[in-house]
């Protein structure tokens, strides 16, 4: 069974991919056999039906494209917007974005059910993944959410990622829509999840918010919040899934699909996931080295 990653940054990472899916391609024994790209995830700077993390780029959306169209990739545009209302709906940018992408095998991740309904009518081809920022934390709010038949993926909260005897209990059919967020760092005792990608939403909105609400006096108060994201800190939350996890116990359980966190970290820790998830150890210094020692391409 093959291991599909979902990887991040369309677009804050396109000169980091640009190198990197040729070598990925090249050299394609330096990685493992038993897993392959299943779309890369994003959306550009000042984008207004984006949410989950802010991604900072102005790449050229035609670009993005080019390129995952020459490797065959899927690209996902990541319209997790929580806040959304019908005015929002007919904003430019976004249907502009959503036209050039809209083909068979390139994705929506989505939160809102009213920016849902309009996307399937406006844009039928593209596939739709129920977003992480939905923060499904029950089992049976995720079970039915794989009964609704407009995803083809969803994610779940990574607290669900260790509930292995309900999730072993799931249809071969239920299996194949989920898509566990393997690196999450946030604090697994976390009550405030929501209202954090809430204030993400309010961000890209701007002005236009919910009155009444005050998302921007958000703040985070978890345990060493202050230190932002660590790899190394991730490996220890209790929700981590690990190589060794996705070969010994998700993948015989019947599950295909790793979502891997990302966005607005910078390009040097995507290289990090990219070889603990996906590089043979013995090439791992041989990928670091083609990055690194190419000078167009800034990994910090």
């Amino acid at each position: 069974m093959t291991a599909f990653y979902h990887l991040p940054g369309l677009f804050e990472f396109y000169e980091f991919y640009r190198q990197f899916l040729p070598l990925y391609l090249h050299h394609r024994d330096w990685f493992y056999n038993w897993c392959e790209i299943g779309s890369i995830y994003g959306a550009p700077s000042d984008c207004l039906w984006a949410g989950g993390r802010v991604e900072e780029s102005g790449t050229d959306p035609q670009k993005v494209l080019t390129l995952t169209r020459q490797y065959g990739i899927s690209a996902r545009l990541t319209f997790s917007n929580a806040l959304l209302r019908e005015e929002h709906l007919s904003d430019h940018r976004c249907n502009a974005l959503s036209r050039l992408f809209h083909e068979p095998g390139n994705g929506i991740i989505i939160t809102s059910d009213l920016l849902l309904s309009y996307m399937t009518k406006e844009y039928p081809d593209f596939y739709y993944v129920s977003s992480t920022t939905k923060v499904l934390t029950e089992f049976e709010a995720l079970k039915k959410e794989l009964d609704r038949k407009e995803f083809l993926y969803v994610v779940p909260d990574f607290r669900l990622n260790k509930a292995f005897s309900r999730l072993a209990a799931l249809s071969q059919t239920e299996k194949n829509k989920v898509e566990f967020l393997c690196n999450e760092c946030c604090w697994i005792g976390c009550k405030d999840r929501k209202r954090c990608y809430e204030a993400v939403s309010f961000r890209n909105l701007g002005e236009d918010a919910h009155p009444g609400e005050d998302y921007s006096a958000f703040h985070c108060n978890a345990p060493e919040a202050e230190k932002g994201y660590r790899f190394f800190a991730a490996m220890k939350n209790p929700a981590f899934i690990s190589i060794e996890g996705i070969q010994q116990i998700y993948l015989p359980m019947g599950f295909s699909n790793f979502k891997i966190e990302g966005r607005g970290l910078g390009s040097a820790l995507l290289l990090e996931f990219i070889l603990y998830y996906m590089t043979k150890p013995e090439y791992q210094i041989a990928v670091r080295e083609e990055l690194y020692l190419d000078n167009t391409l800034d990994l910090f």
